[in-house]
């Protein structure tokens, strides 16, 4: 029988391909790992956090083995998530990657920084922008509709919470990505000094529910979680 990828929401059985994809895709949408010696650091950034401190919001693209290959997931209010990161999040992480000292000198070092840093967050451009995403797919996944499928489970989610808008941050060279989130309605937001970083941001309405969110999704959900029960 055929598989079918679907969207679903996140299981703790998730987490090592979560590490995977957010490694296979943290050099500007390629693979870091000649980057970034441990392969922990990316998704004890940009990854693990979210899914230990708002699974609710995190969720997957199941290539319909149950494998993970694609997630969104993010965070409903930035602040908030801020002082959870620094509180809850930064002990877990700080024995296997201890805070740098002096002027990082390797892409190790200022990524280690930058953990250590959650408070760049925060920028008051984006206050009317509360909630903020990470959206990544492995590259055989890319380019056939299934990103957009994850996006409208997260906005839809997001909306279900009466989170009125979200943004993101990616790199400005990072140009295929930028005409992804065009398509999905994003524009961009003016920050001060944004640096190496385009900030973009969109409202959660006028999001058509697909994948997990939608009728088909859950049936597929219900019908897996039987089996496997």
């Amino acid at each position: 029988m055929t598989r079918t990828a679907y969207v679903r929401p996140y299981r703790s059985g998730d987490r090592e391909a979560l590490a995977d994809i957010c490694v296979r895709t943290a050099d500007n949408g390629g693979d870091s790992t000649h980057l970034y010696p441990d392969p922990g650091l990316m998704p004890a950034l940009f990854a693990e956090p979210y899914a230990h401190l708002e699974p609710e919001l995190a969720f997957v693209l199941d290539d319909g083995s149950g494998r993970a290959v694609g997630y969104v997931l993010g965070t409903a209010d930035t602040r908030r998530f801020v002082d959870a990161f620094r509180a809850v999040w930064l002990p877990r992480v700080t024995a296997r990657f201890p805070e740098p000292e002096g002027e990082p000198g390797t892409p190790t070092e200022a990524m280690t920084a930058l953990l250590y840093r959650p408070e760049r967050m925060i920028l008051p451009e984006l206050d009317e922008y509360p909630a903020h995403l990470h959206i990544d797919l492995l590259a055989p996944w890319q380019r056939k509709g299934y990103g957009r499928q994850l996006m409208g489970a997260f906005l839809h989610a997001l909306h279900r919470k009466e989170v009125r808008a979200t943004h993101l941050s990616m790199l400005t060279a990072n140009t295929p990505a930028r005409a992804f989130y065009d398509r999905l309605g994003f524009h961009v937001i003016d920050v001060t000094d944004p640096g190496p970083l385009t900030y973009l941001g969109r409202s959660t309405e006028g999001v058509e529910p697909r994948g997990w969110a939608g009728s088909e999704g859950r049936a597929r959900e219900t019908a897996r979680a039987g089996s496997e029960g």
